[in-house]
């Protein structure tokens, strides 16, 4: 597993910028850079079900091991969904599920933000992870700024 870390500093109120990175129509757009028409699902509890999907309604199963609005989200990813069916079980998956996926932002002062996210991942999904991190943050701090 590779360790990667992405991180912005954003001109807008930290409040702000959690709420553009959490928002159902905000969080589609930033995250089209991982996979077109993504989406999540969420009950925002921590030890409850979190599913990460493309357009199809394929992807992870996660779960949420720590939450404090607006500082701090960590999910931990336990699995796929195919075709509406979870698989936290496979031999492919225990080989990955547990890896996280850790946002954490700071005030600044009342008008800036830093965001920042580490992940853990595979190197044949470095790349992509790269690409959506990187142009997807980049979407946020353009939001935050222009509103």
């Amino acid at each position: 597993m590779r360790t990667l870390n992405y991180e912005t500093v954003i001109h807008a109120p930290i409040q702000k910028v959690w709420d553009l990175l959490w928002n159902e129509d905000t969080y589609k757009e930033w995250t089209q850079f991982f996979a077109c028409n993504s989406n999540m699902k969420s009950d925002w509890k921590v030890d409850g079900k979190t599913y990460f999907l493309d357009g199809d309604g394929n992807g992870m199963v996660s779960t949420i091991t720590s939450l404090k609005e607006p500082t701090e989200v960590i999910f931990s990813h336990l699995g796929l969904i195919q075709d509406g069916k979870e698989d936290t079980q496979s031999e492919a998956v225990a080989e990955w599920s547990g890896i996280e996926e850790k946002y954490f932002l700071r005030a600044i002062d009342e008008n800036t933000t830093e965001l920042r996210a580490v992940t853990h991942t595979t190197k044949e999904h470095e790349e992509m992870m790269n690409t959506g991190f990187n142009k997807g943050f980049e979407l946020i701090k353009n939001l935050a700024e222009r509103r």
